[in-house]
């Protein structure tokens, strides 16, 4: 791709008429999409073993391909991929307006989003639910909405509105999944059949990420890998009396505890193991401060803090702006996002329990191997049990696929950065940001690879309390209408 000047491809009239039309297309269509969608409960596989005889999935699948199809974008191809006992995958293609955007080895413009969504969780508030969207001052709220149910409604209207403004643009393909919250261990299988229509890739624009605000455009600098998995740790075939056992019968409880102790320091919350640390590029440094500038206290304010002994509220690791955003991105961290073999307190008898399971999630840097990672933990945590107790870690995922690895956005081409920082001022009135985000897109990493020459455009509407994957997930419809409009005018620079 060629360097330009950012104001040749999208001049301020149309960027104003590029608004107007996502501006409609979000009010009188995607607003609506978007709200019957959130109803249905399409939980990823992780979440739902059923799936396939529920068909939550095939319904938001077909749903979306309908409504891409009734758009009538001219030369569209869609066709729903399937392939046999994984999740299916939307793929579409439109051939480029830009002359001679159509030859083999023209520049292809990769477009990404999924549609299964993140449990229910609790918490909500009394009038919202998980499946009960509502549409409430610029915020709908209801899961999967944000995340990123809107990806591919945005991404044809950002097509769409280059083509009803006369903007060239290249040609488009879209990968829209329906396993990205379970690590999109079905997606290398559908990247394998798909590569030979993908053509040239120069621009990936995957809009599953997150903002700093809601004042600017923002793009992904950096996405952290996973291993997820459960822990158990039995000790007993049966629950005893603990008055009885007790003091003889080690409690499977503080076994697990001793096992999570090789594996992070308690009391600062650091990993323990350097295998799981990577060195911090000095670039993404600099790209923090600059950001921690921008935002502030507002890097850990924005999040829902309980109310401490003191009266005060709850404290975060750190006040540090830099010093957050470095630990959110690129510091691996342990999380337990579940538990068995625990009665509820009100069926809570005096019973030493045979077993504890935890669920964890390890979040690693960019830069470390998530399979390699996986293998490593299981050793970790099952080698030399105390007690000689029975310890299993049994990683999330398929066999060859059960850590994500993280992702490191390629330099910015002098093109794209000119692009980005003119969208972010024609749509929003402020510079393009840059941040690191703590999530993981396995895709980015799986794309990278395959199209190491591709820039990436990796962002999304997931700013302050928009809380995916918890209680009160929305999406900020206002910050949605200027990102695809943003999204537009960077396509039409590419190529």
């Amino acid at each position: 791709m060629n360097a330009r000047d950012p104001a040749l491809p999208v001049q301020p009239d149309e960027a104003s008429a590029i608004a107007a039309f996502a501006n409609r297309t979000w009010d009188e269509e995607i607003v609506s999409a978007i709200t019957s969608y959130i109803e249905i409960p399409a939980k990823s596989p992780m979440f739902d073993a059923d799936w396939q005889k529920n068909g939550h999935i095939e319904r938001v699948i077909r749903d979306a391909a309908s409504w891409v199809e009734s758009k009538q974008v001219a030369g569209l191809k869609l066709e729903v991929v399937r392939i046999a006992g994984r999740t299916p995958v939307i793929f579409f293609e439109v051939p480029a307006t830009k002359a001679g955007g159509n030859e083999k080895d023209a520049d292809t413009i990769c477009m990404y989003g999924h549609l299964d969504k993140q449990p229910e969780f609790n918490g909500w508030r009394n009038d919202l639910g998980p499946w009960t969207p509502k549409y409430q001052n610029g915020l709908l709220y209801g899961r999967g909405g944000a995340d990123d149910g809107y990806a591919v409604y945005a991404s044809i209207t950002a097509i769409l509105a280059l083509d009803k403004a006369g903007i060239p643009r290249p040609r488009c393909v879209g990968i829209i999944e329906s396993c990205e919250e379970s690590g999109s261990f079905d997606l290398p299988a559908y990247l394998d059949v798909l590569r030979p229509r993908l053509g040239k890739v120069s621009l990936v624009v995957c809009l599953d990420s997150g903002a700093g605000n809601y004042d600017q455009l923002w793009l992904t600098t950096s996405l952290r890998g996973m291993v997820s998995g459960t822990l158990k740790v039995e000790i007993l075939s049966e629950g005893v009396h603990s008055g009885d056992s007790s003091g003889l019968v080690p409690s499977s409880f503080r076994i697990l505890r001793q096992v999570l102790d090789r594996l992070e320091d308690s009391k600062t919350g650091r990993l323990l193991p350097e295998s799981f640390h990577c060195e911090i590029p000095a670039d993404r440094i600099e790209q923090s401060r600059a950001t921690a500038a921008i935002l502030g206290d507002e890097v850990w304010k924005r999040f829902p803090w309980a109310c401490g002994a003191d009266g005060g509220s709850t404290l975060p690791t750190t006040t540090d702006p830099l010093e957050a955003l470095l630990n959110r991105t690129w510091k691996p961290t342990l999380s337990v996002t579940g538990a068995d073999g625990f009665p509820e307190l009100k069926n809570a008898g005096n019973v030493l329990r045979p077993y504890t399971a935890f669920k964890l999630s390890l979040r690693l840097p960019p830069l470390i191997d998530g399979n390699e990672a996986a293998a490593a933990l299981k050793t970790l945590l099952e080698d030399n049990a105390p007690y000689n107790a029975k310890v299993t870690f049994n990683a999330d995922g398929r066999v060859g696929a059960v850590g994500a690895t993280g992702w490191n956005a390629p330099s910015l081409a002098p093109w794209l950065e000119d692009a980005l920082n003119a969208a972010s001022q024609a749509h929003f009135g402020a510079p393009c940001g840059y941040i690191g985000q703590g999530g993981t897109i396995p895709l980015m990493s799986m794309l990278q690879k395959g199209f190491p020459a591709a820039q990436m455009m990796v962002c999304g509407v997931l700013g302050p309390k928009s809380n995916a994957h918890g209680p009160n997930e929305f999406l900020h419809v206002p910050y949605g209408k200027k990102l695809t409009a943003a999204v537009a005018q960077v396509m039409a620079a590419c190529g």
